[in-house]
């Protein structure tokens, strides 16, 4: 920051609790600009921005290569004020001020403070994310543009929820696992699951009711356990990766040999988590709801996987 520039600073205003936007919203807030002494300015503009960005290096032999690859998400932009070709001093702004008047570009000494208003596109935008290996990020830009000097800029970050559609059938309809296996070895005997959700999409901080029908027709008791998974998937020609991690692992009680129980359990989301991401190219977020048979030495339990879990942005 120059002398002459003591600060320059954006700033926006919440529209809901969670301090989330999302598609359609808008988005309104200030520039604030302060000089030490009179100034001529060539623009003042500020921007709205989004990108998913993904970078990771991979090592082979003596060598190691970097992956990385980015994708717009949207950009606008809108000039507070800018100096026209061919105007000499004093000559005015694009954008008007609260009386109608346009900013003039010799700006005084002292603290200024500029309004602007964006409305976010309707697009099929990925909501915000900051993953091990990439990230979706939004944000808010102001550059000061001075003749001979260096553009002074500052950002400010913002969350983006993307829209999604509850009444959206396949979101909404029940999910249903069956699965069973005979034992071998040390438990003999079959056993069998049949496990319900009420719907494959849920909020974040919502409960999942999970109801499992256990047939235990073997010689040992069994153990059923629950567990929520988040997979991220990043891309980078022509590189892949993933990581994955637990985000809730629980267990019922046992169900002795030889019965039949029906089990209820529910499981409930972290109001934090990441959304499900599907609608970027370099970035995608899913989740699985795992329900186990664990079965005493065996080195392979007995499961059902929902595979296409969707956690859904409770704003």
């Amino acid at each position: 920051m120059s002398s002459t520039v003591k600060n320059i600073s954006i700033h926006y205003d919440a529209i809901n609790e969670h301090n989330t936007f999302s598609n359609g919203d808008i988005i309104s807030g200030r520039v604030i600009l302060e000089l030490s002494k009179e100034a001529k300015i060539n623009s003042l503009s500020v921007k709205a921005k989004g990108k998913a960005e993904v970078r990771w290096t991979e090592g082979h032999g003596d060598k190691s290569e970097t992956y990385y690859s980015k994708e717009k998400c949207f950009k606008l932009e809108q000039f507070i004020l800018k100096k026209r070709k061919g105007d000499g001093d004093g000559h005015q702004s694009m954008l008007m001020d609260e009386c109608g008047e346009t900013y003039s570009t010799v700006i005084s000494a002292g603290s200024h403070v500029y309004p602007f208003t964006f409305q976010i596109p309707q697009g099929n935008m990925p909501s915000s994310f900051k993953g091990i290996h990439g990230k979706v990020i939004y944000w808010l830009e102001a550059k000061l543009d001075r003749s001979m000097r260096l553009d002074s800029k500052t950002v400010s970050e913002f969350n983006f929820a993307s829209n999604a559609d509850m009444s959206n059938p396949q979101i909404m309809s029940p999910q249903i696992g069956t699965k069973s296996k005979k034992m071998k070895l040390f438990t003999s005997g079959n056993a069998s699951m049949n496990v319900r959700t009420e719907r494959m999409g849920y909020m974040q901080g919502e409960a999942i009711t999970i109801t499992a029908d256990i047939e235990n027709n073997t010689s040992r008791a069994l153990v059923t356990k629950f567990s929520v998974e988040q997979k991220q998937s990043f891309f980078a020609r022509p590189g892949r990766r993933v990581h994955t991690k637990h985000i809730l692992k629980e267990e019922a009680a046992p169900v002795p040999s030889s019965t039949r129980q029906t089990i209820t359990k529910v499981l409930k989301l972290p109001p934090d988590l990441a959304t499900s991401i599907n609608n970027c190219p370099i970035i995608k977020v899913e989740y699985s709801l795992k329900v186990y048979l664990d079965v005493p030495y065996a080195t392979d339990p007995e499961r059902t996987d929902y595979d296409e879990m969707e956690v859904i942005s409770s704003d």
